[in-house]
């Protein structure tokens, strides 16, 4: 029971003090960004708001793979509801210099995404096919294991229905937790005898 509390103990401090610890291969990234956040107070009262939970695995220092999925909901008072969605997979790369000399504790990165998507208004064209995005970001790390972030993203579905090809362009906010891996969690043990 000592060894145990006592290995949690060194592994929270081993992520609370090493600054790019959270980008390191092995690591695992977990989080959401929220876009497209709209609360209409005149008539026709619309409210919008799309979620995007993600997680990935660090393969190496700066890069991440994993998965994602999207939802999004748009409704008007009187009127019908729009529905957007998608799974896939997802790549994130960070830069290794830049954004520490504009705000310290910081990381502009890349991501990009492909899977299912589908875009289906209640009026008009839908869409349901190949989905991708891609586009740049900018975390900013509150703690070495919690980064709160902008990304900035062009999201398309190419595929069938009414309409053959949907397009938008993006600005989400969001926030990520950086947990160490398993060969951060070794290493701590093995310095701890």
């Amino acid at each position: 029971m000592m060894k145990t509390l006592t290995l949690t103990l060194m592994l929270g401090i081993t992520v609370l003090f090493e600054a790019n610890a959270q980008i390191q291969k092995g690591n695992v990234m977990m989080g959401a960004n929220i876009s497209d956040i709209q609360f209409g107070l005149d008539k026709p009262n619309v409210f919008s708001l799309s979620i995007n939970p993600k997680a990935a695995w660090f393969v190496q220092d700066g890069l991440a793979f994993g998965g994602d999925v999207s939802f999004g909901l748009a409704t008007a008072k009187n009127s019908g509801t729009d529905i957007t969605y998608g799974i896939g997979a997802l790549g994130r790369y960070y830069g290794s210099t830049g954004a520490d000399e504009v705000v310290r504790n910081s990381r502009f990165f890349g991501e990009a995404t492909v899977g299912v998507s589908g875009v289906n208004p209640s009026e008009g064209g839908n869409t349901n096919g190949l989905g991708f995005s891609f586009g740049p970001g900018f975390t900013y790390f509150v703690t070495p294991s919690i980064g709160l972030e902008g990304l900035l993203k062009y999201n398309g579905v190419v595929g069938f229905g009414s309409s053959a090809y949907a397009h938008k362009l993006s600005l989400g906010v969001g926030f990520q937790i950086y947990l160490p891996g398993r060969s951060t969690a070794r290493k701590v043990e093995r310095d701890m005898q």
